[in-house]
């Protein structure tokens, strides 16, 4: 259920990157939201015909608000697998025609289940090492050195991190145990 908060946390932010589970956790539980105030609507409209449709009020009310978190949790799952927010509109407009809005909703489908891109990516770091994200933007954000006249850099890998896939070296092997890249 946390990570359903956290899509409303993160209400329009656009830019960043989210895991597989942000996703498809969020989606999951606005599933669930959707048929439980569609079960309301129903069971109003079951009760009395005349003004039991009123129910369905707070089913149109949750569809305008989830527009924006959504659209941003897609846009961040996109760049978690390295591509532009923008594909979500060209499979928005691939949507409208009929044939081809089946198949352009299966590609979409698979690049929402894409593991993430490893390590950092242009759209931030990997999500799924949150050690990762301590420093890199670090010259950005406008910290000071400290007084001690040196600039900071942007998160480079360290020794105890892979420089190709950024997971965190646990032992002290020759190789990263995720990618098999050698130290």
């Amino acid at each position: 259920m946390d990570w359903y908060f956290m899509i409303w946390r993160k209400y329009a932010e656009f830019h960043g990157r989210s895991r597989r589970k942000e996703y498809w956790m969020g989606m999951l539980f606005n599933g669930v939201a959707v048929l439980v105030l569609f079960a309301l609507g129903g069971l109003g409209r079951a009760i009395s015909e005349d003004y039991g449709g009123v129910l369905f009020i707070p089913l149109g009310i949750y569809y305008l608000a989830m527009i924006i978190p959504f659209l941003a949790v897609s846009v961040r799952r996109l760049h978690d697998t390295g591509k532009s927010g923008w594909l979500l509109l060209m499979f928005f407009v691939l949507g409208l025609i009929p044939i081809v809005g089946l198949i352009s909703g299966i590609i979409q489908i698979v690049i929402m289940c894409q593991d993430s891109d490893p390590g950092p990516n242009k759209y931030g770091p990997n999500p799924k090492f949150a050690e990762q994200a301590v420093g890199m933007f670090a010259g950005e954000a406008g910290f000071t050195s400290l007084g001690l006249g040196a600039q900071p850099r942007p998160f480079t890998g360290g020794d105890n991190f892979c420089r190709n896939c950024g997971a965190k070296f646990t032992d002290d092997s020759p190789s990263c145990t995720n990618c098999g890249v050698r130290r």
